[in-house]
């Protein structure tokens, strides 16, 4: 490709991402890296709990990205960081099916769950296009469209599983959190001062924050700053993009699917990529504990228990992520992700504003 490098195209580096474990890593080899996450993780949870309208997530990811350009971890770390960058993350994204009732989404009226369709859809349709104007990588542009257009590192990480199952270019994963995290941060004070210029009360505000801002923690911080109305609001519309997890990863799995057999009947031998499952058992998981917390008596405390435990494991696998980012390689991709990032971000804006205005 010409012109400026995008994130798979960057010269080759050293990292815990290229450092690839041993097939079948013993349980001691796992434990430095391990280790190191859930401390991490820890540290994060302390600093959120200190902190409210700061996303563990956020500072686990800085707390991964300082320690990768300030120290060099030793090989030891690798096996850790990579399991808990990948495993610990798809069972926090299980976990995080726990926030879901479909009750409280069906509460929002079928004008308002056809806007956050419209959102996730228009999001992903025109971010890929715009990545391919802007001549980003298309999986780069696939991972930055999931990401902001249904919820953040997660979708991105979920994406990644799907489409890059052997995880052949975990480079473009992490610079796609990495924007997760730098335009989401951003439209933490964006949103609320953008609403109050607009003159939105705060349930159209939390409304449009809910489909607009990537993570659920940053839309949280954010509807903390408009009130109980505008937070009960932001989390419900929020929680409505995660479900469209689902979907989305099912039908990126039938695609991978038609490329894998497209690519046999080619017959070009090594060509063809490993067939994903129509559902990934993260994402049927995820839909099970959806399930459950629809129609069973989840006790409270069980569901306190279950978010305190799914912040802990994806912060953990944000640090993992997180010593993978290279502020060189950062630099390296060029403009090209950035602009990309920053026009997804007010293509899904846009399309969430004109959205609750409707319906409001």
């Amino acid at each position: 490709m010409l012109g400026t490098p995008t994130a798979t195209t960057a010269r080759p580096r050293t990292t815990h991402l290229d450092q690839r474990p041993s097939p079948t890593p013993r349980v001691r080899e796992l434990i430095p890296g391990l280790a190191l996450c859930v401390a991490a993780a820890g540290v994060a949870l302390v600093t959120g709990s200190l902190l409210p309208n700061v996303s563990p997530l956020i500072v686990a990811i800085l707390l991964g990205a300082i320690t990768a350009n300030v120290v060099t971890l030793p090989a030891s770390f690798t096996p850790g960081l990579a399991l808990a960058s990948r495993g610990f993350l798809r069972v926090g994204i299980v976990l995080l099916g726990l926030q879901v009732a479909l009750t409280d989404i069906r509460g929002l009226g079928a004008p308002t769950l056809l806007v956050v369709v419209l959102i996730v859809a228009g999001g992903l349709l025109g971010t890929v296009l715009l990545g391919r104007l802007l001549r980003v990588t298309p999986h780069l542009s696939l991972l930055v469209a999931c990401g902001f257009s249904i919820c953040g590192a997660a979708a991105v990480a979920g994406a990644a599983g799907v489409t890059d199952p052997d995880d052949d270019a975990e480079e473009a994963t992490v610079t796609a959190v990495a924007l997760v995290v730098i335009f989401g941060t951003l439209m933490i004070p964006l949103v609320p001062a953008l609403a109050h210029l607009l003159g939105l009360d705060a349930r159209v505000a939390g409304m449009w924050a809910g489909g607009s801002i990537h993570e659920i923690a940053q839309v949280v911080a954010v509807g903390g700053v408009l009130g109980s109305a505008g937070l009960t609001a932001a989390v419900l519309v929020k929680l409505a993009r995660v479900l469209m997890l689902a979907p989305v990863m099912a039908a990126l799995s039938v695609r991978e699917r038609r490329r894998g057999r497209a690519a046999a009947e080619a017959g070009t031998p090594g060509t063809a990529p490993r067939q994903p499952a129509i559902v990934p058992l993260f994402v049927a998981g995820f839909l099970a504990m959806v399930l459950v917390r629809s129609f069973l008596p989840v006790p409270t405390g069980v569901l306190d228990a279950g978010r305190i435990l799914q912040t802990l494991l994806l912060a953990a696998a944000m640090f993992g992520l997180g010593c993978g980012v290279r502020v060189r390689t950062l630099v390296q991709v060029g403009p090209r992700p950035f602009a990309l990032a920053g026009l997804s971000t007010l293509l899904v804006a846009g399309i969430a504003l004109a959205g609750v205005l409707l319906v409001a």
